[in-house]
C-alpha cells in the first residue's frame, strides 16, 4: 500500500534530504585522482554521526558500508574500496540518510579530473534525464509518465536505460510502494497523489542496457563493459508541483 505522507512528515524527510545534499556538496570538493572510495565512505559515516544521523543502507540485507560507490562500468551497489581513483574515471556515490527515523536517498555521478567527451555526454544526459522525469512528478500524472520521459530523452541521445534497478517509494522505510521504473509507456502505473514521496534515479549506459551482478552479490556492472552513470533525487508530490527533498542548490 502506498503511504501518503503528511506535511509534517515531508518536512522531516526534507531535513534528512538537506543533510544528504550537504554530503554530496562536500564529496564534490573531495573528488580528485588519488582519493579512494573507502576514504569517501568513512568521511560520510563520520559526518552523519556528527549530525545525529544514520547511514541507513549499512547493514541493510547485510550490506557492509555507509555508501555505494560505483566506478566506470559499475552500474550500482559497488563496494567502497581502498583503490585510488584515476584521472578520467567516473564514480557514482549513492547513500540513504536516516535522520530521526525519516529517510532520504540520493545518488550522484562525479568526474575524476578530466574525462572523455563520451563520459561527459553520459553524465550530462543522465543528469538531464533525471530532471525530465522530475518534471512529470505532478498530481494527476502516473508513474509511467516519469518512466516514459526518461526513456525517450535518454534513447534520443543514443544512451540505454538500465532495467532491473528502479526508483521506489520512501519514508520511514527505504523501499516502499510504488515502484518507479525509468522506462516504459506513458499513462501507466499508479496515479501520483499529493503526499507521495518517491525516488527517481535513472541509470544510463553508453552501451547496451544489460547488466550483471558480480560474485559479491551486490555490485552490478554493464555486460558490455560500457560506462554507466546515475543521478537520483528524493521527490515529494505536492499540490504546487514536485518538491526535491535532496536538492543541492538550496
Amino acid at each position: 500500500m502506498i503511504h501518503i505522507k503528511s506535511k509534517e512528515e515531508i518536512i522531516k524527510m526534507h531535513q534528512a534530504g538537506q543533510l544528504l545534499a550537504k554530503c554530496h556538496q562536500e564529496i564534490a570538493k573531495m573528488i580528485r585522482p588519488g582519493i579512494t572510495t573507502s576514504d569517501i565512505d568513512q568521511w560520510v559515516e563520520t559526518f552523519l554521526e556528527q549530525h545525529g544521523a544514520i547511514p541507513e543502507q549499512k547493514g541493510y540485507m547485510g550490506y557492509p558500508f555507509a555508501t555505494c560507490a560505483s566506478v566506470n562500468d559499475e552500474v550500482c551497489h559497488g563496494f567502497p574500496r581502498p583503490i585510488p581513483l584515476k584521472e578520467g574515471d567516473i564514480v557514482t556515490i549513492d547513500m540513504v540518510v536516516n535522520l530521526n527515523g525519516w529517510l532520504a536517498d540520493s545518488a550522484w555521478s562525479y568526474a575524476v579530473g578530466k574525462i572523455s567527451s563520451d563520459a561527459q555526454k553520459l553524465l550530462d544526459i543522465t543528469y538531464q534525464a533525471l530532471y525530465r522525469g522530475i518534471e512529470q512528478a505532478t498530481v494527476g500524472n502516473r508513474i509511467g509518465d516519469i518512466s516514459h520521459a526518461i526513456q525517450t530523452f535518454a534513447e534520443s541521445h543514443g544512451l540505454s536505460v538500465v532495467r532491473p534497478f528502479i526508483g521506489h517509494g520512501i519514508g520511514s522505510k527505504m523501499h516502499e510502494p510504488p515502484e518507479v521504473p525509468h522506462y516504459g509507456p506513458p499513462r501507466q502505473g499508479p496515479l501520483l497523489r499529493e503526499g507521495m514521496v518517491i525516488t527517481i534515479e535513472p541509470m544510463l549506459n553508453l552501451g547496451k542496457h544489460h547488466v550483471k551482478v558480480e560474485a559479491d552479490g551486490w555490485t552490478a556492472k554493464t555486460v558490455d563493459g560500457s560506462l554507466s552513470a546515475q543521478y537520483e533525487h528524493t521527490v515529494a508530490i505536492t499540490a504546487d508541483g514536485p518538491m526535491i527533498l535532496t536538492d543541492q542548490n538550496k
